[in-house]
């Protein structure tokens, strides 16, 4: 069992990070949508070269760490649907429990903490005036190249999403070489107590990360079998 309270503590913040998802990009690896379901996701998505930003935020305080979506201010132009997702890790008691729409349905997976396989490379850059380094992994549910940059000035494992697990705070990361970037736009020092703060109440079907996890694989599986885009309803 991997135990991280060791690297967690140190760092106490609420982190800022912007997405952009380059779904031009994404849409010409799903070779298997049909010409209809291709031309709808790509008036949907595609035409923006700039590619579809959001924002989320991270609060950690060495013993936990909470991510959430930030709301997308109404600017005009296509808007993602609102969605539940709220990621939160308990390194003291190594637990997770996350909130998650699929589907219209709300999940709420509650199990034991599992860090990504990561290999630190020996390549540095810097990430919002911090100098991080390089470590991949690979989600092998979906199939995706993850590239992590990390901090070590910042004693944290934490990082946006479900990434985590290095021994410094995550500032970027890359999927499928460029597809989706999530980079620290802002690094406050202080008190994360608000930031970690979660519903008095949670609603949704309660699910382990196995049986999650199988229905994904399974509605990727039907999707491509009927020749559709699986991230209309699941987060890429």
């Amino acid at each position: 069992m991997v135990h991280f309270t060791g690297l967690s503590q140190g760092f106490e913040g609420v982190v800022t990070y912007e997405k952009t998802s380059y779904w031009s990009k994404i849409l010409n690896k799903l070779t298997y949508l049909s010409e209809e379901e291709r031309s709808r996701s790509q008036t949907s998505w595609g035409s923006n070269d700039e590619g579809d930003k959001s924002r989320g935020r991270l609060g950690t305080n060495g013993h936990l760490s909470k991510y959430e979506d930030l709301e997308k201010e109404a600017d005009g132009g296509y808007q993602w649907r609102k969605s539940e997702y709220i990621i939160l890790h308990d390194y003291d008691q190594e637990k997770k429990t996350e909130v998650e729409e699929f589907s219209g349905k709300v999940y709420i997976i509650s199990d034991s903490l599992k860090a990504p396989k990561w290999k630190i490379l020996n390549k540095i850059k810097e990430v919002n005036g911090y100098l991080c380094m390089m470590a991949t992994t690979e989600d092998t549910l979906k199939g995706q190249k993850i590239t992590a940059w990390f901090a070590n000035d910042l004693a944290s494992s934490a990082g946006p999403e479900r990434y985590f697990g290095l021994p410094g705070l995550i500032m970027e990361v890359d999927v499928n070489d460029g597809e989706v970037l999530i980079t620290a736009v802002k690094v406050e020092k202080k008190s994360a107590e608000e930031a970690l703060a979660m519903p008095k109440k949670l609603k949704g079907k309660r699910v382990k990360q196995a049986e999650y996890d199988k229905m994904i694989a399974d509605f990727v599986e039907t999707s491509m079998k009927s020749h559709r885009n699986p991230y209309y309803f699941i987060r890429y």
